[in-house]
Order: structure tokens, then C-alpha cells, then sequence
């Protein structure tokens, strides 16, 4: 058995145009590039890497006092004070991520366990030993064929977006309520819904019809609040085409939620079903990014979480890099409840919407380290006309290796 270096994953994981290529992509999903260390054993390769970010983030809260998921009120966005500091991960944890392959009987076979860590805590004496094991699945598949994926791993639906955001190398909106213990949400709940990470057992084709891709799987159905999930597991499916500096998608998902017994939503049965459409451009130093979701039960931050709503989460950007290390980018989110009625009234405390702002500089200081700097503003409303705002910056860096 001998050991290797290798510097190709690095470079261009620190690249900030590499962002959906080969950052995420490379270091926790399968496929991308090698990790920091391969280890050759016999027919099979080991490949070693990760992430390690932090960012100081500071925020400032006023406004109304909104009910529900408001981002940017005082009891989310500012872990229930006006104003909030914290040194903590940006929208991408910490992670040692291990990826394995081999070929054996003419069939490739693969896999990544991603173990992550979070830097920031509420206390200076408790340990911080919470662990997010984020994916733990293997791979079979051939060129001809495609692949099948089984295990634990990031879901279908919403990828792009979140792959795409520019402030996956950042924070996005520093809600101190999700950073102070974990990371903070880029543009999940205000812009789109969060990907997940599922049980599952997915398949995606090889490209077909000069540049179009197929995946899709069943998914291990997961519980919101007052609902649950039963017999029927929850469905993902997605159609991508990509060609030179262009790519769109469209992407279903669907899953059958239960009030649970005993609760005040016990009969208040509801099957989810969104739908996804985007595309990203990019164009010499020019990037654009567009994704729509809508949906009946999409939730705001994950499945299901607002009940039987119809939601509407729509992202904006562009980015200009003007030179081969900055880049400048600006977006712009939101995330909506489409019902004002009795249901959301009592459900969620008839709120409305978050939408943010965010304008960034991305600087790559090594072919391995991004320094990032962003400044922000979340606006959370509800059908009463009431409006909380959080003003948020965040400052610090990342490394992939």
C-alpha cells in the first residue's frame, strides 16, 4: 500500500467559479475529484478530504414581532436579543469526507461517508461534540447503464440552487438561532427549500440526447411538526441538460404526510407535491443563476414543515469575477407561504414570507483557501402587516482539502 498527494482537488475547490463543480460536488458527493490523500490497496482507491470554514458573523434585529419561521426576527435571527455575535461555520459545516472506488466484474463501484462538526456553541464549558453524518451511501453502476446510489445522502430536488448559491463559500443570512450549534442557512427558507438529507435509493442515467441527464430515487419519508409519514415513501425525480457554460433543470418531488395521533392535526392529512425549474449561465467572467420552486406542503425550511400550504421560493444571482481570484456576486431570495387563510392563521402564525439580500466579495488567497466577506438583509413578514428586518455581516474564510 502507498500513499499520494494530490493538488488537483484543492485547486479547484478553492476557486470561487468552481463553486457547483467542484467544491460540494467534489468533496461530498461522488464523482468529483480526488480528496488531499489517495491510498492505493490493491484493486481499491482511498481518497481523503474536507472542509474546515468559520465565519464572524453580526447581526442586528428589529421590528415586529412575527410568529412562525421569521428568519429575521429577534427569537431566530438573533437568538432572541436585538443584536448577536458569533464566530461559527458559514452554510457549509466542517467535514472529513472519505470516498472510496474500485471496478470489479466490469462494474464500477463507489461510495463517501462525510462525517461533519460545527464550530460554535451557546457555552464556553460544554463540549462540542455533536456529529452530522450528512452521507454514508455506495455506488454501483456502468457508463452504459448509469449508477445506482444507496444509503444516506444529500437529496434531488433543490440541489442546483443550493450547489449554485454563491454564498455556499459564506453565510448568507447569519440567522444566529441555526449557527450558534450548526451553520448558518445561505438561502434555505429564503430562497429555497432545503435539499435534505435522506435515506435513499436513487438512480442517475448516463447523458443521452446530447447532454441531458435523468436522476431519481425513493426516499426514506421523514416527519414535520404535527405530521408524519406512514407506508408510502417519499419520491424525487429530476431531468437536467447541460452544454457548454449552460445548464437547466427541472425536478418533482412528492411524499404523503399524516397528522400525527393524538395531536391537534390528527385527520389533517396532506400529500406534498412541488415542482422545480432553473437554470445558470456562465459567460467569460459572468455567472447567472435563476430556480423557482412551487409547491403544495414544500415547507419553508424543509418538507412539510407548514403543513398543507402552498409555497412559492424563488433565487436570483449574478456574479462578476474581476480578476481570477475576486469575484463580486449579489442574490436575492424568497421564500412564501401562498395562503392566507384560517389554516396558515393557526398553523403558523399567518406568516407570510422571508426574503434576503445578500452582496458578497470572494477572494481565493490560495488555490485551497476562499476569504469571504458579505453583508445582508433578511425581511420576514405575515398576513397581519407586521415586518421584523435583520441586518447581518459576516467575515472569515474556508479551506477544502
Amino acid at each position: 500500500m502507498h500513499e499520494r498527494f494530490r493538488s488537483e482537488g484543492a485547486r479547484r475547490c478553492g476557486a470561487p467559479r468552481a463553486l457547483a463543480g467542484a467544491c460540494l460536488l467534489a468533496l461530498a458527493a461522488a464523482g468529483g475529484p480526488a480528496g488531499a490523500v489517495s491510498i492505493q490497496g490493491g484493486d481499491w482507491e482511498l481518497d481523503v478530504g474536507g472542509i474546515v470554514n468559520a465565519y464572524y458573523t453580526a447581526t442586528s434585529c428589529s421590528g415586529d414581532a412575527v410568529g412562525g419561521l421569521a428568519l429575521a426576527g429577534r427569537a431566530l435571527g438573533c437568538s432572541g436579543e436585538s443584536h448577536k455575535t458569533s464566530i461559527g461555520n458559514g452554510l457549509l459545516p466542517s467535514g472529513l469526507i472519505t470516498k472510496f472506488k474500485t471496478t470489479q466484474d466490469g462494474i464500477d463501484i463507489g461510495g463517501t461517508v462525510g462525517i461533519m462538526v460545527h464550530a460554535a456553541t451557546s457555552s464556553g464549558v460544554n463540549t462540542n461534540t455533536n456529529v452530522d453524518v450528512r452521507q454514508a451511501f455506495f455506488t454501483v453502476g456502468t457508463a452504459e447503464a448509469g449508477t445506482v446510489k444507496i444509503g444516506r445522502d444529500y437529496g434531488i430536488f433543490g440541489a442546483n440552487a443550493i450547489l449554485t448559491d454563491m454564498t455556499l463559500l459564506g453565510a448568507g443570512a447569519p440567522t444566529q438561532a441555526t449557527q450558534r450549534g450548526r451553520v448558518t442557512l445561505g438561502h434555505i427558507g429564503a430562497g429555497y427549500t432545503y435539499l435534505g438529507t435522506y435515506g435513499q435509493i436513487a438512480y442517475t442515467s448516463p447523458s443521452f440526447g446530447g447532454g441531458f441527464t435523468f436522476s431519481g430515487g425513493v426516499i426514506s419519508p421523514v416527519d414535520a411538526d404535527l405530521y408524519v409519514s406512514k407506508a408510502y415513501p417519499q419520491v424525487q425525480a429530476q431531468l437536467a441538460y447541460k452544454t457548454e457554460g449552460v445548464k437547466v433543470w427541472a425536478g418533482v418531488k412528492s411524499q404523503k404526510f399524516y397528522g400525527a395521533s393524538g395531536s391537534t392535526a390528527e385527520g389533517d392529512n396532506f400529500t406534498e407535491v412541488a415542482g422545480e425549474v432553473g437554470a445558470s449561465l456562465s459567460a467569460g467572467a459572468f455567472g447567472l443563476l435563476a430556480n423557482v420552486q412551487y409547491g403544495k406542503g414544500i415547507g419553508i425550511l424543509s418538507d412539510g414543515d407548514q403543513g398543507d400550504v402552498k409555497g412559492l421560493n424563488y433565487l436570483l444571482q449574478g456574479t462578476w469575477n474581476f480578476t481570477d481570484k475576486l469575484k463580486f456576486g449579489l442574490n436575492y431570495g424568497k421564500s412564501e407561504n401562498r395562503d392566507d387563510d384560517v389554516y396558515n392563521d393557526a398553523l403558523n402564525a399567518s406568516f407570510k414570507s422571508n426574503e434576503n439580500i445578500t452582496g458578497g466579495l470572494y477572494y481565493k488567497l490560495t488555490q485551497s483557501v476562499t476569504l469571504a466577506g458579505e453583508l445582508g438583509v433578511t425581511r420576514s413578514k405575515d398576513y397581519l402587516g407586521q415586518e421584523a428586518k435583520q441586518y447581518g455581516g459576516s467575515l472569515g474564510g474556508i479551506v477544502f482539502f
